[in-house]
């Protein structure tokens, strides 16, 4: 692990194995942290805060930022294959997401040296008022196993740019690229103490958040685990980031055009096998092309190409763990159970070839929104294929979720596009297109997807507070037992 600029084994000595879920082999030890760690991780960033990184200008934090993404984007091809190896990830996705972290590396370094206040017009002419944007201190930032260094990213780079110091615990499902990138966080000249890495179980995310010495956490993961981070963080009125699940509806109207809304639903449900909380894993599609859609999505999910991920030509890799891949192959089976009409997949992949946790894409046609299948986030390579006749119903069928992270709509209608925009509640639209991602477009979710932003301006603005400052330039004398206004 990587506290106060040192490299740690746990001081309990306790570790445990990432397993690769291509071929269910460990490659890599990581260290369990101690209560002992969690404390001298917490320590450090706190002394780096208050000595250093709290009184070093925007121009070096903007430097450094940009160091850090050169580093990346000059390793990022090992650092896309340690990820797949770890979580079983496509390559060809892994290796652009590394990119995509040095871009946003780059982009919130545009914001180190531009982070400021601004003066107040009041009643009362001889008061100088103006406000001060300064770092909250010490954020606590947790990542998810299927995006490791994308979800990292997310949260690391505007918390460094705005001068904050940071403890990062990624998911013990995969901690290798998180620690590997502690090591280019080093090589780019950061101070010590600055950026903390401790690795382990839930237990350590569990005493992390109950801390009083934080002033932020930002977790992207599971709505369970976020509800009791949330919980934890109550306790000293800590404030939360929580990207959390959802079960995004992604629907495609009569006058679509149906190659590209095909396409796009193949992509935003069985793109990283499912496994990412913007999944569009209820396809809601207009009654009158329902069937020719459904046709169409078969014949393309059967040709998808399994294999091994670290190969170009694998289209979808296994899923990430052992326990990811019994839950999903539980949830089918317990949706067969109300009655499912599963078209295509369904079970796990039986091919010599194919020995790791892999599951074959999965249709379910004539899916009622009070399905559990429809309800669930089940976070796999499974696809519910809802009818639906006009665009109320549609966006009733959307709506009636208890999450509410993305969705997606396919038309030509322009004001038909712009009406589910405003009506549809989730933190992202995309119309046309699904599964698209900018460094500038804010990102998070409502309702039970969680709430605060990631990317773009409001990400950074949400790893500072506002202080403001009061001035009375008149020499009036005042009652002191007034309130002056």
């Amino acid at each position: 692990m990587y506290i106060d600029g040192k490299w740690l084994n746990s001081s309990s000595g306790e570790t445990f194995e990432s397993i690769n879920p291509y071929n269910q082999e460990a490659f890599a030890i990581i260290p369990q942290a101690s209560n002992s760690d969690i404390d001298l991780a917490i320590q450090s960033a706190n002394h780096a805060f208050e000595t250093n990184w709290s009184k070093t200008n925007g121009l070096k934090r903007a430097n450094l930022l940009n160091k850090l993404a050169d580093l990346i984007e000059e390793n990022a091809e090992n650092l896309a294959e340690l990820e797949t190896i770890d979580n079983g990830k496509v390559l060809r996705e892994t290796k652009n997401q590394m990119y995509f972290a040095a871009r946003n590396y780059r982009f919130f370094a545009g914001f180190a040296d531009k982070l400021s206040g601004e003066t107040l017009q009041l009643d009362n002419i001889n008061i100088f008022d103006y406000t001060l944007r300064e770092p909250v201190g010490v954020a606590v930032l947790i990542s998810s196993w299927n995006s490791p260094i994308q979800t990292l990213t997310n949260k690391l780079a505007p918390a460094l740019a705005a001068g904050n110091t940071v403890v990062i615990k990624p998911s013990e499902n995969a901690s290798v690229t998180t620690l590997e990138l502690g090591r280019l966080i080093e090589k780019a000249g950061f101070p010590a103490g600055v950026v903390n890495i401790i690795s382990g179980d839930g237990n350590v995310g569990d005493t992390l958040t109950k801390q009083a010495n934080i002033n932020k956490i930002s977790f992207t993961g599971g709505s369970n685990t976020g509800r009791k981070i949330a919980q934890n963080a109550s306790q000293n009125l800590i404030p939360c980031t929580l990207e959390l699940g959802g079960k995004s509806p992604n629907i495609i109207f009569s006058d679509a055009n149906l190659e590209g809304a095909v396409n796009g639903a193949i992509a935003g449900i069985f793109g990283a096998s499912g496994q990412t909380c913007i999944a569009g894993s209820r396809l809601l599609v207009q009654q009158s092309i329902y069937e020719e859609v459904l046709e169409e999505l078969v014949v393309k999910t059967n040709k998808i190409k399994l294999g091994n991920p670290l190969e170009q030509q694998t289209q979808m890799g296994p899923v990430a763990n052992e326990k990811q891949f019994n839950n999903i192959l539980s949830m089918i089976e317990k949706g067969k159970n109300e009655g499912i009409d599963i078209v295509t997949g369904g079970h796990k992949a039986y091919d010599d070839k194919l020995s790791g946790f892999f599951i074959r894409p999965t249709i379910i046609a004539n899916v009622n929104n009070s399905m559990m299948i429809a309800l669930e986030e089940i976070f796999g390579p499974v696809l519910s294929v809802i009818p639906f006749y006009d665009e109320e119903e549609a966006i009733n069928i959307a709506n009636h979720s208890r999450y509410g992270l993305a969705s997606g709509v396919w038309t030509k209608d322009i004001s038909r596009a712009h009406y589910l925009a405003k009506k549809i509640k989730s933190g992202t639209v995309w119309i046309n297109t699904y599964r698209t991602t900018a460094v500038q477009a804010p990102f998070g979710g409502v309702k039970e997807s969680g709430y605060g932003k990631e990317r773009g301006l409001q990400a950074i603005y949400d790893y500072t507070q506002i202080k403001n400052v009061m001035i009375d330039l008149g020499n009036e004398a005042r009652d002191p037992f007034s309130i002056n206004v």
